[in-house]
């Protein structure tokens, strides 16, 4: 088909569901989305993310169908296209759609997990790692960069003896299961025919409590044997299981002296692991071991901002600098919350706002509310415009000192919540001119782009803990 016609297809299709949507919907969930090829009855889009794919397939099934199946007809066939790493065209998928109306496509068969009971070609493990888990979906800042740079090194080099085994350890939701799958990722990139395993240390007990039944328990240690790099997450799962760790350390053992990689992650460090063999204990550290603390500021914006663009949607910076200052603890909180802050504006048809978003955050966490003050914020203005605190007080004119003064004025109503005449006492200054340097701030920041990064970052000052 000429190229032009598919495209044309496709347009009557965004048509006829811009006439039956609401314009937030249609404009959120189809506008993105582009024709990429229709042969043999076989339609190609392009979507941002598999978010969309997702939220297409639950929620638009019924009415995307009936649209497909006028304008294409019934043997129509419906497969997704997207980029796993936001703009980077060499990790793209295509996927058919999973409904199970012959009409749209077929469901795809689960994924058969990976067994050490039955036979397979060496070359053939499937290595369980989820391909969103990549070095280049990691963000980073001071609270990770030491796992980070160690995790980098090791994917070059699995042999890396210095590295061996490498155990990560932090809280619930920093990264760590992200962190350990990107490397076995990178090591699978570098060198496809690597055996390399990531299993959860339930999954690995629970092989092992059947290889028992089945009397097949050489079989089970044979298979981890084999691999190049094993991956086990939540390793403190094994703590009181003694007969479990006995055939870890045998595999553990092997593999090191193999040189084989171990990586292993962990809610505590090794120290803490009370109910873990003494053995064991003293070869996970024999290796490196290194924290993931949780994450600061800095990450928690970068990991927002890097959630949004892989599911193709633009968040305000008000709202990100809002989440980002109130969900605190864990990046899995994060991730859950831009997932539940896209579903409302959806389901609700409203804008992606800062009120939205306090509403979905409230749901979800005890917002941590800092009091800002009229001298918290005249320190931070003055300290990121490199002016001098006393000559705010001044009569002075000068553009710099007169800019600081009506950021002072816009962020103290904003922030501090204060009256414009309390503000302007403070400053020896009229109400008049405290609302007109409110309203300037205000009509300028749509506009100026470096006065937009100057609040961001005062703004970012004043939430640090």
């Amino acid at each position: 088909m000429e190229p032009s016609k598919h495209t044309e297809l496709w347009d009557k299709c965004l048509q006829i569901l811009k006439d039956n949507l609401p314009p937030e919907q249609f404009d959120t969930w189809f506008s993105p989305v582009t024709s990429m090829s229709y042969v043999d009855d076989a339609l190609t889009i392009d979507v941002p993310s598999p978010f969309f794919v997702e939220q297409i397939e639950e929620r638009f099934y019924r009415i995307l169908k009936a649209t497909l199946v006028k304008v294409y007809g019934p043997k129509i066939k419906l497969f997704y296209h997207y980029d796993q790493v936001s703009h980077q065209p060499e990790t793209g998928v295509t996927m058919r759609s999973e409904n199970p109306n012959p009409a749209i496509g077929l469901r795809k068969a689960p994924p058969v997990p990976v067994s050490p009971f039955q036979p397979q070609q060496l070359p053939d493990i499937d290595s369980q790692l989820n391909p969103r888990y990549t070095f280049e979906n990691y963000c980073t800042s001071a609270s990770n960069q030491v796992a980070y740079s160690i995790g980098e090194a090791i994917a070059m080099n699995p042999k890396l003896k210095t590295f061996n085994p490498l155990f990560i350890f932090g809280p619930t939701g920093v990264g760590k299961t992200h962190l350990i799958q990107a490397i076995g990722i990178r090591i699978k990139e570098q060198n496809p025919r690597t055996r390399v395993l990531y299993i959860t240390s339930r999954l690995f007990e629970s092989q092992y409590t059947t290889a028992v039944k089945r009397g097949k328990i050489n079989d089970f240690i044979n298979f981890y044997q084999s691999i190049d790099v094993l991956i086990i997450d939540d390793i403190q799962d094994l703590m009181g299981k003694s007969a479990t760790q006995n055939t870890f350390f045998h595999i553990f053992n092997h593999l090191h002296q193999n040189q084989k990689q171990l990586i292993l992650s962990s809610d505590c460090r090794p120290s803490e692991m009370e109910g873990m063999e003494a053995r064991l204990l003293s070869r996970f550290k024999w290796g490196m071991t290194t924290e993931l603390e949780k994450p600061d500021l800095k990450l928690r914006r970068d990991v927002l901002l890097k959630k949004s663009e892989n599911d193709g949607l633009q968040i305000p910076d008000d709202v990100l600098d809002f989440i980002a200052g109130n969900v605190t603890e864990s990046i899995r909180d994060l991730d859950g919350i831009i997932s539940s802050l896209i579903g409302h504006a959806a389901i609700l048809n409203r804008p992606i706002t800062i009120d939205l978003a306090r509403r979905v955050v409230a749901n979800a966490v005890k917002i941590h509310r800092r009091q800002i003050n009229f001298e918290m914020i005249t320190q931070h203005v003055s300290t990121y415009f490199n002016i001098d605190v006393d000559s705010i007080f001044t009569k002075s004119r000068k553009r710099e000192v007169s800019d600081a003064r009506q950021m002072i004025m816009f962020l103290a109503k904003k922030h501090a919540n204060m009256p414009l005449k309390a503000i302007g006492t403070r400053l020896s200054r009229t109400h008049a001119t405290v609302l007109y340097a409110c309203r300037n701030i205000e009509e300028r920041l749509p506009l100026e782009k470096t006065l937009q990064e100057s609040v961001t970052a005062i703004e970012s000052m004043l939430m640090q803990p």
